[in-house]
């Protein structure tokens, strides 16, 4: 498709993951401005001990990509919190995977009526921050869950030049937000740039109501929540793709 972009959007996510994203967008005419917020590295000397554990819990793409650098096994069970952290464990050769489509809560749903605590435990490979508590909803039904951090979501300590220069000049008609810590990290961010009332013209795209919250401490001229949280549908309540 040829012409100037329908939108522009801002991409906060990890570089891979914004990546991905730019390209689908791309096929819809919208233009991105990939500026991660979150640098994702591996935590040196992590190991993981498989011993009495009857299955895997990722909870991000990148939790599931670690996890395949992490361990030579591919036939463990994974549970997956959604389609992207699902897709992300089979591309990395992991062959019994289930996605519970949705968030932590629906992840321990589905743990729960396919699994029985009895059988072992749990391993979630985790980052260094951990959205919801996991280990809390299985626990309370008998599961015991390990949670090992096997890779590292480092924040950035200023705002990426990509997302500066484009604020700065009214580049940008929509920002994409997938978890709370990244919309409340560009707030910090935007607020020490001196860059809040550029806001005022922007649409935020936010993943849930958790990260809706996070990001109205900014004066977007409209804060969008996707229906269930999943790219495709926080994509549909910004765009329309």
């Amino acid at each position: 498709m040829t012409g100037a972009p329908a939108l522009r959007v801002l991409l906060t996510r990890p570089r891979r993951d914004s990546e991905e994203t730019a390209r689908l967008l791309s096929s819809h005419n919208i233009a991105s401005v990939i500026a991660p917020l979150i640098e994702i590295g591996d935590i040196a000397g992590a190991t993981l001990d498989l011993a009495g554990v009857q299955a895997m819990l990722v909870t991000s793409a990148n939790g599931a990509r670690a996890l395949a650098r992490a361990m030579a096994h591919r036939d463990i069970p994974v549970f997956a919190v959604g389609d992207a952290s699902a897709a992300a464990a089979r591309e990395k050769g992991f062959s019994r995977v289930t996605s519970a489509d949705g968030d932590v809560v629906a992840l321990a749903t589905l743990v729960r009526n396919k699994l029985a605590p009895e059988n072992g435990a749990l391993l979630h490979a985790a980052g260094s921050a951990v959205a919801g508590d996991l280990a809390g909803e299985l626990g309370a039904h008998g599961f015991v869950v390990h949670r090992c951090q096997i890779y590292r979501a480092q924040a950035v300590d200023a705002l990426p030049e990509t997302a500066r220069r484009a604020l700065k000049e009214d580049m940008i008609d929509t920002a994409l937000f997938y978890s709370p810590r990244t919309a409340a990290l560009f707030v910090q961010l935007v607020v020490a740039a001196g860059l809040v009332p550029k806001c005022r013209r922007i649409v935020a795209g936010c993943l849930s109501p958790a990260v809706a919250e996070a990001a109205a401490a900014l004066p977007f001229a409209e804060i969008r929540t996707a229906e269930t949280p999943d790219q495709a549908s926080l994509l549909s309540a910004v765009i329309g793709s």
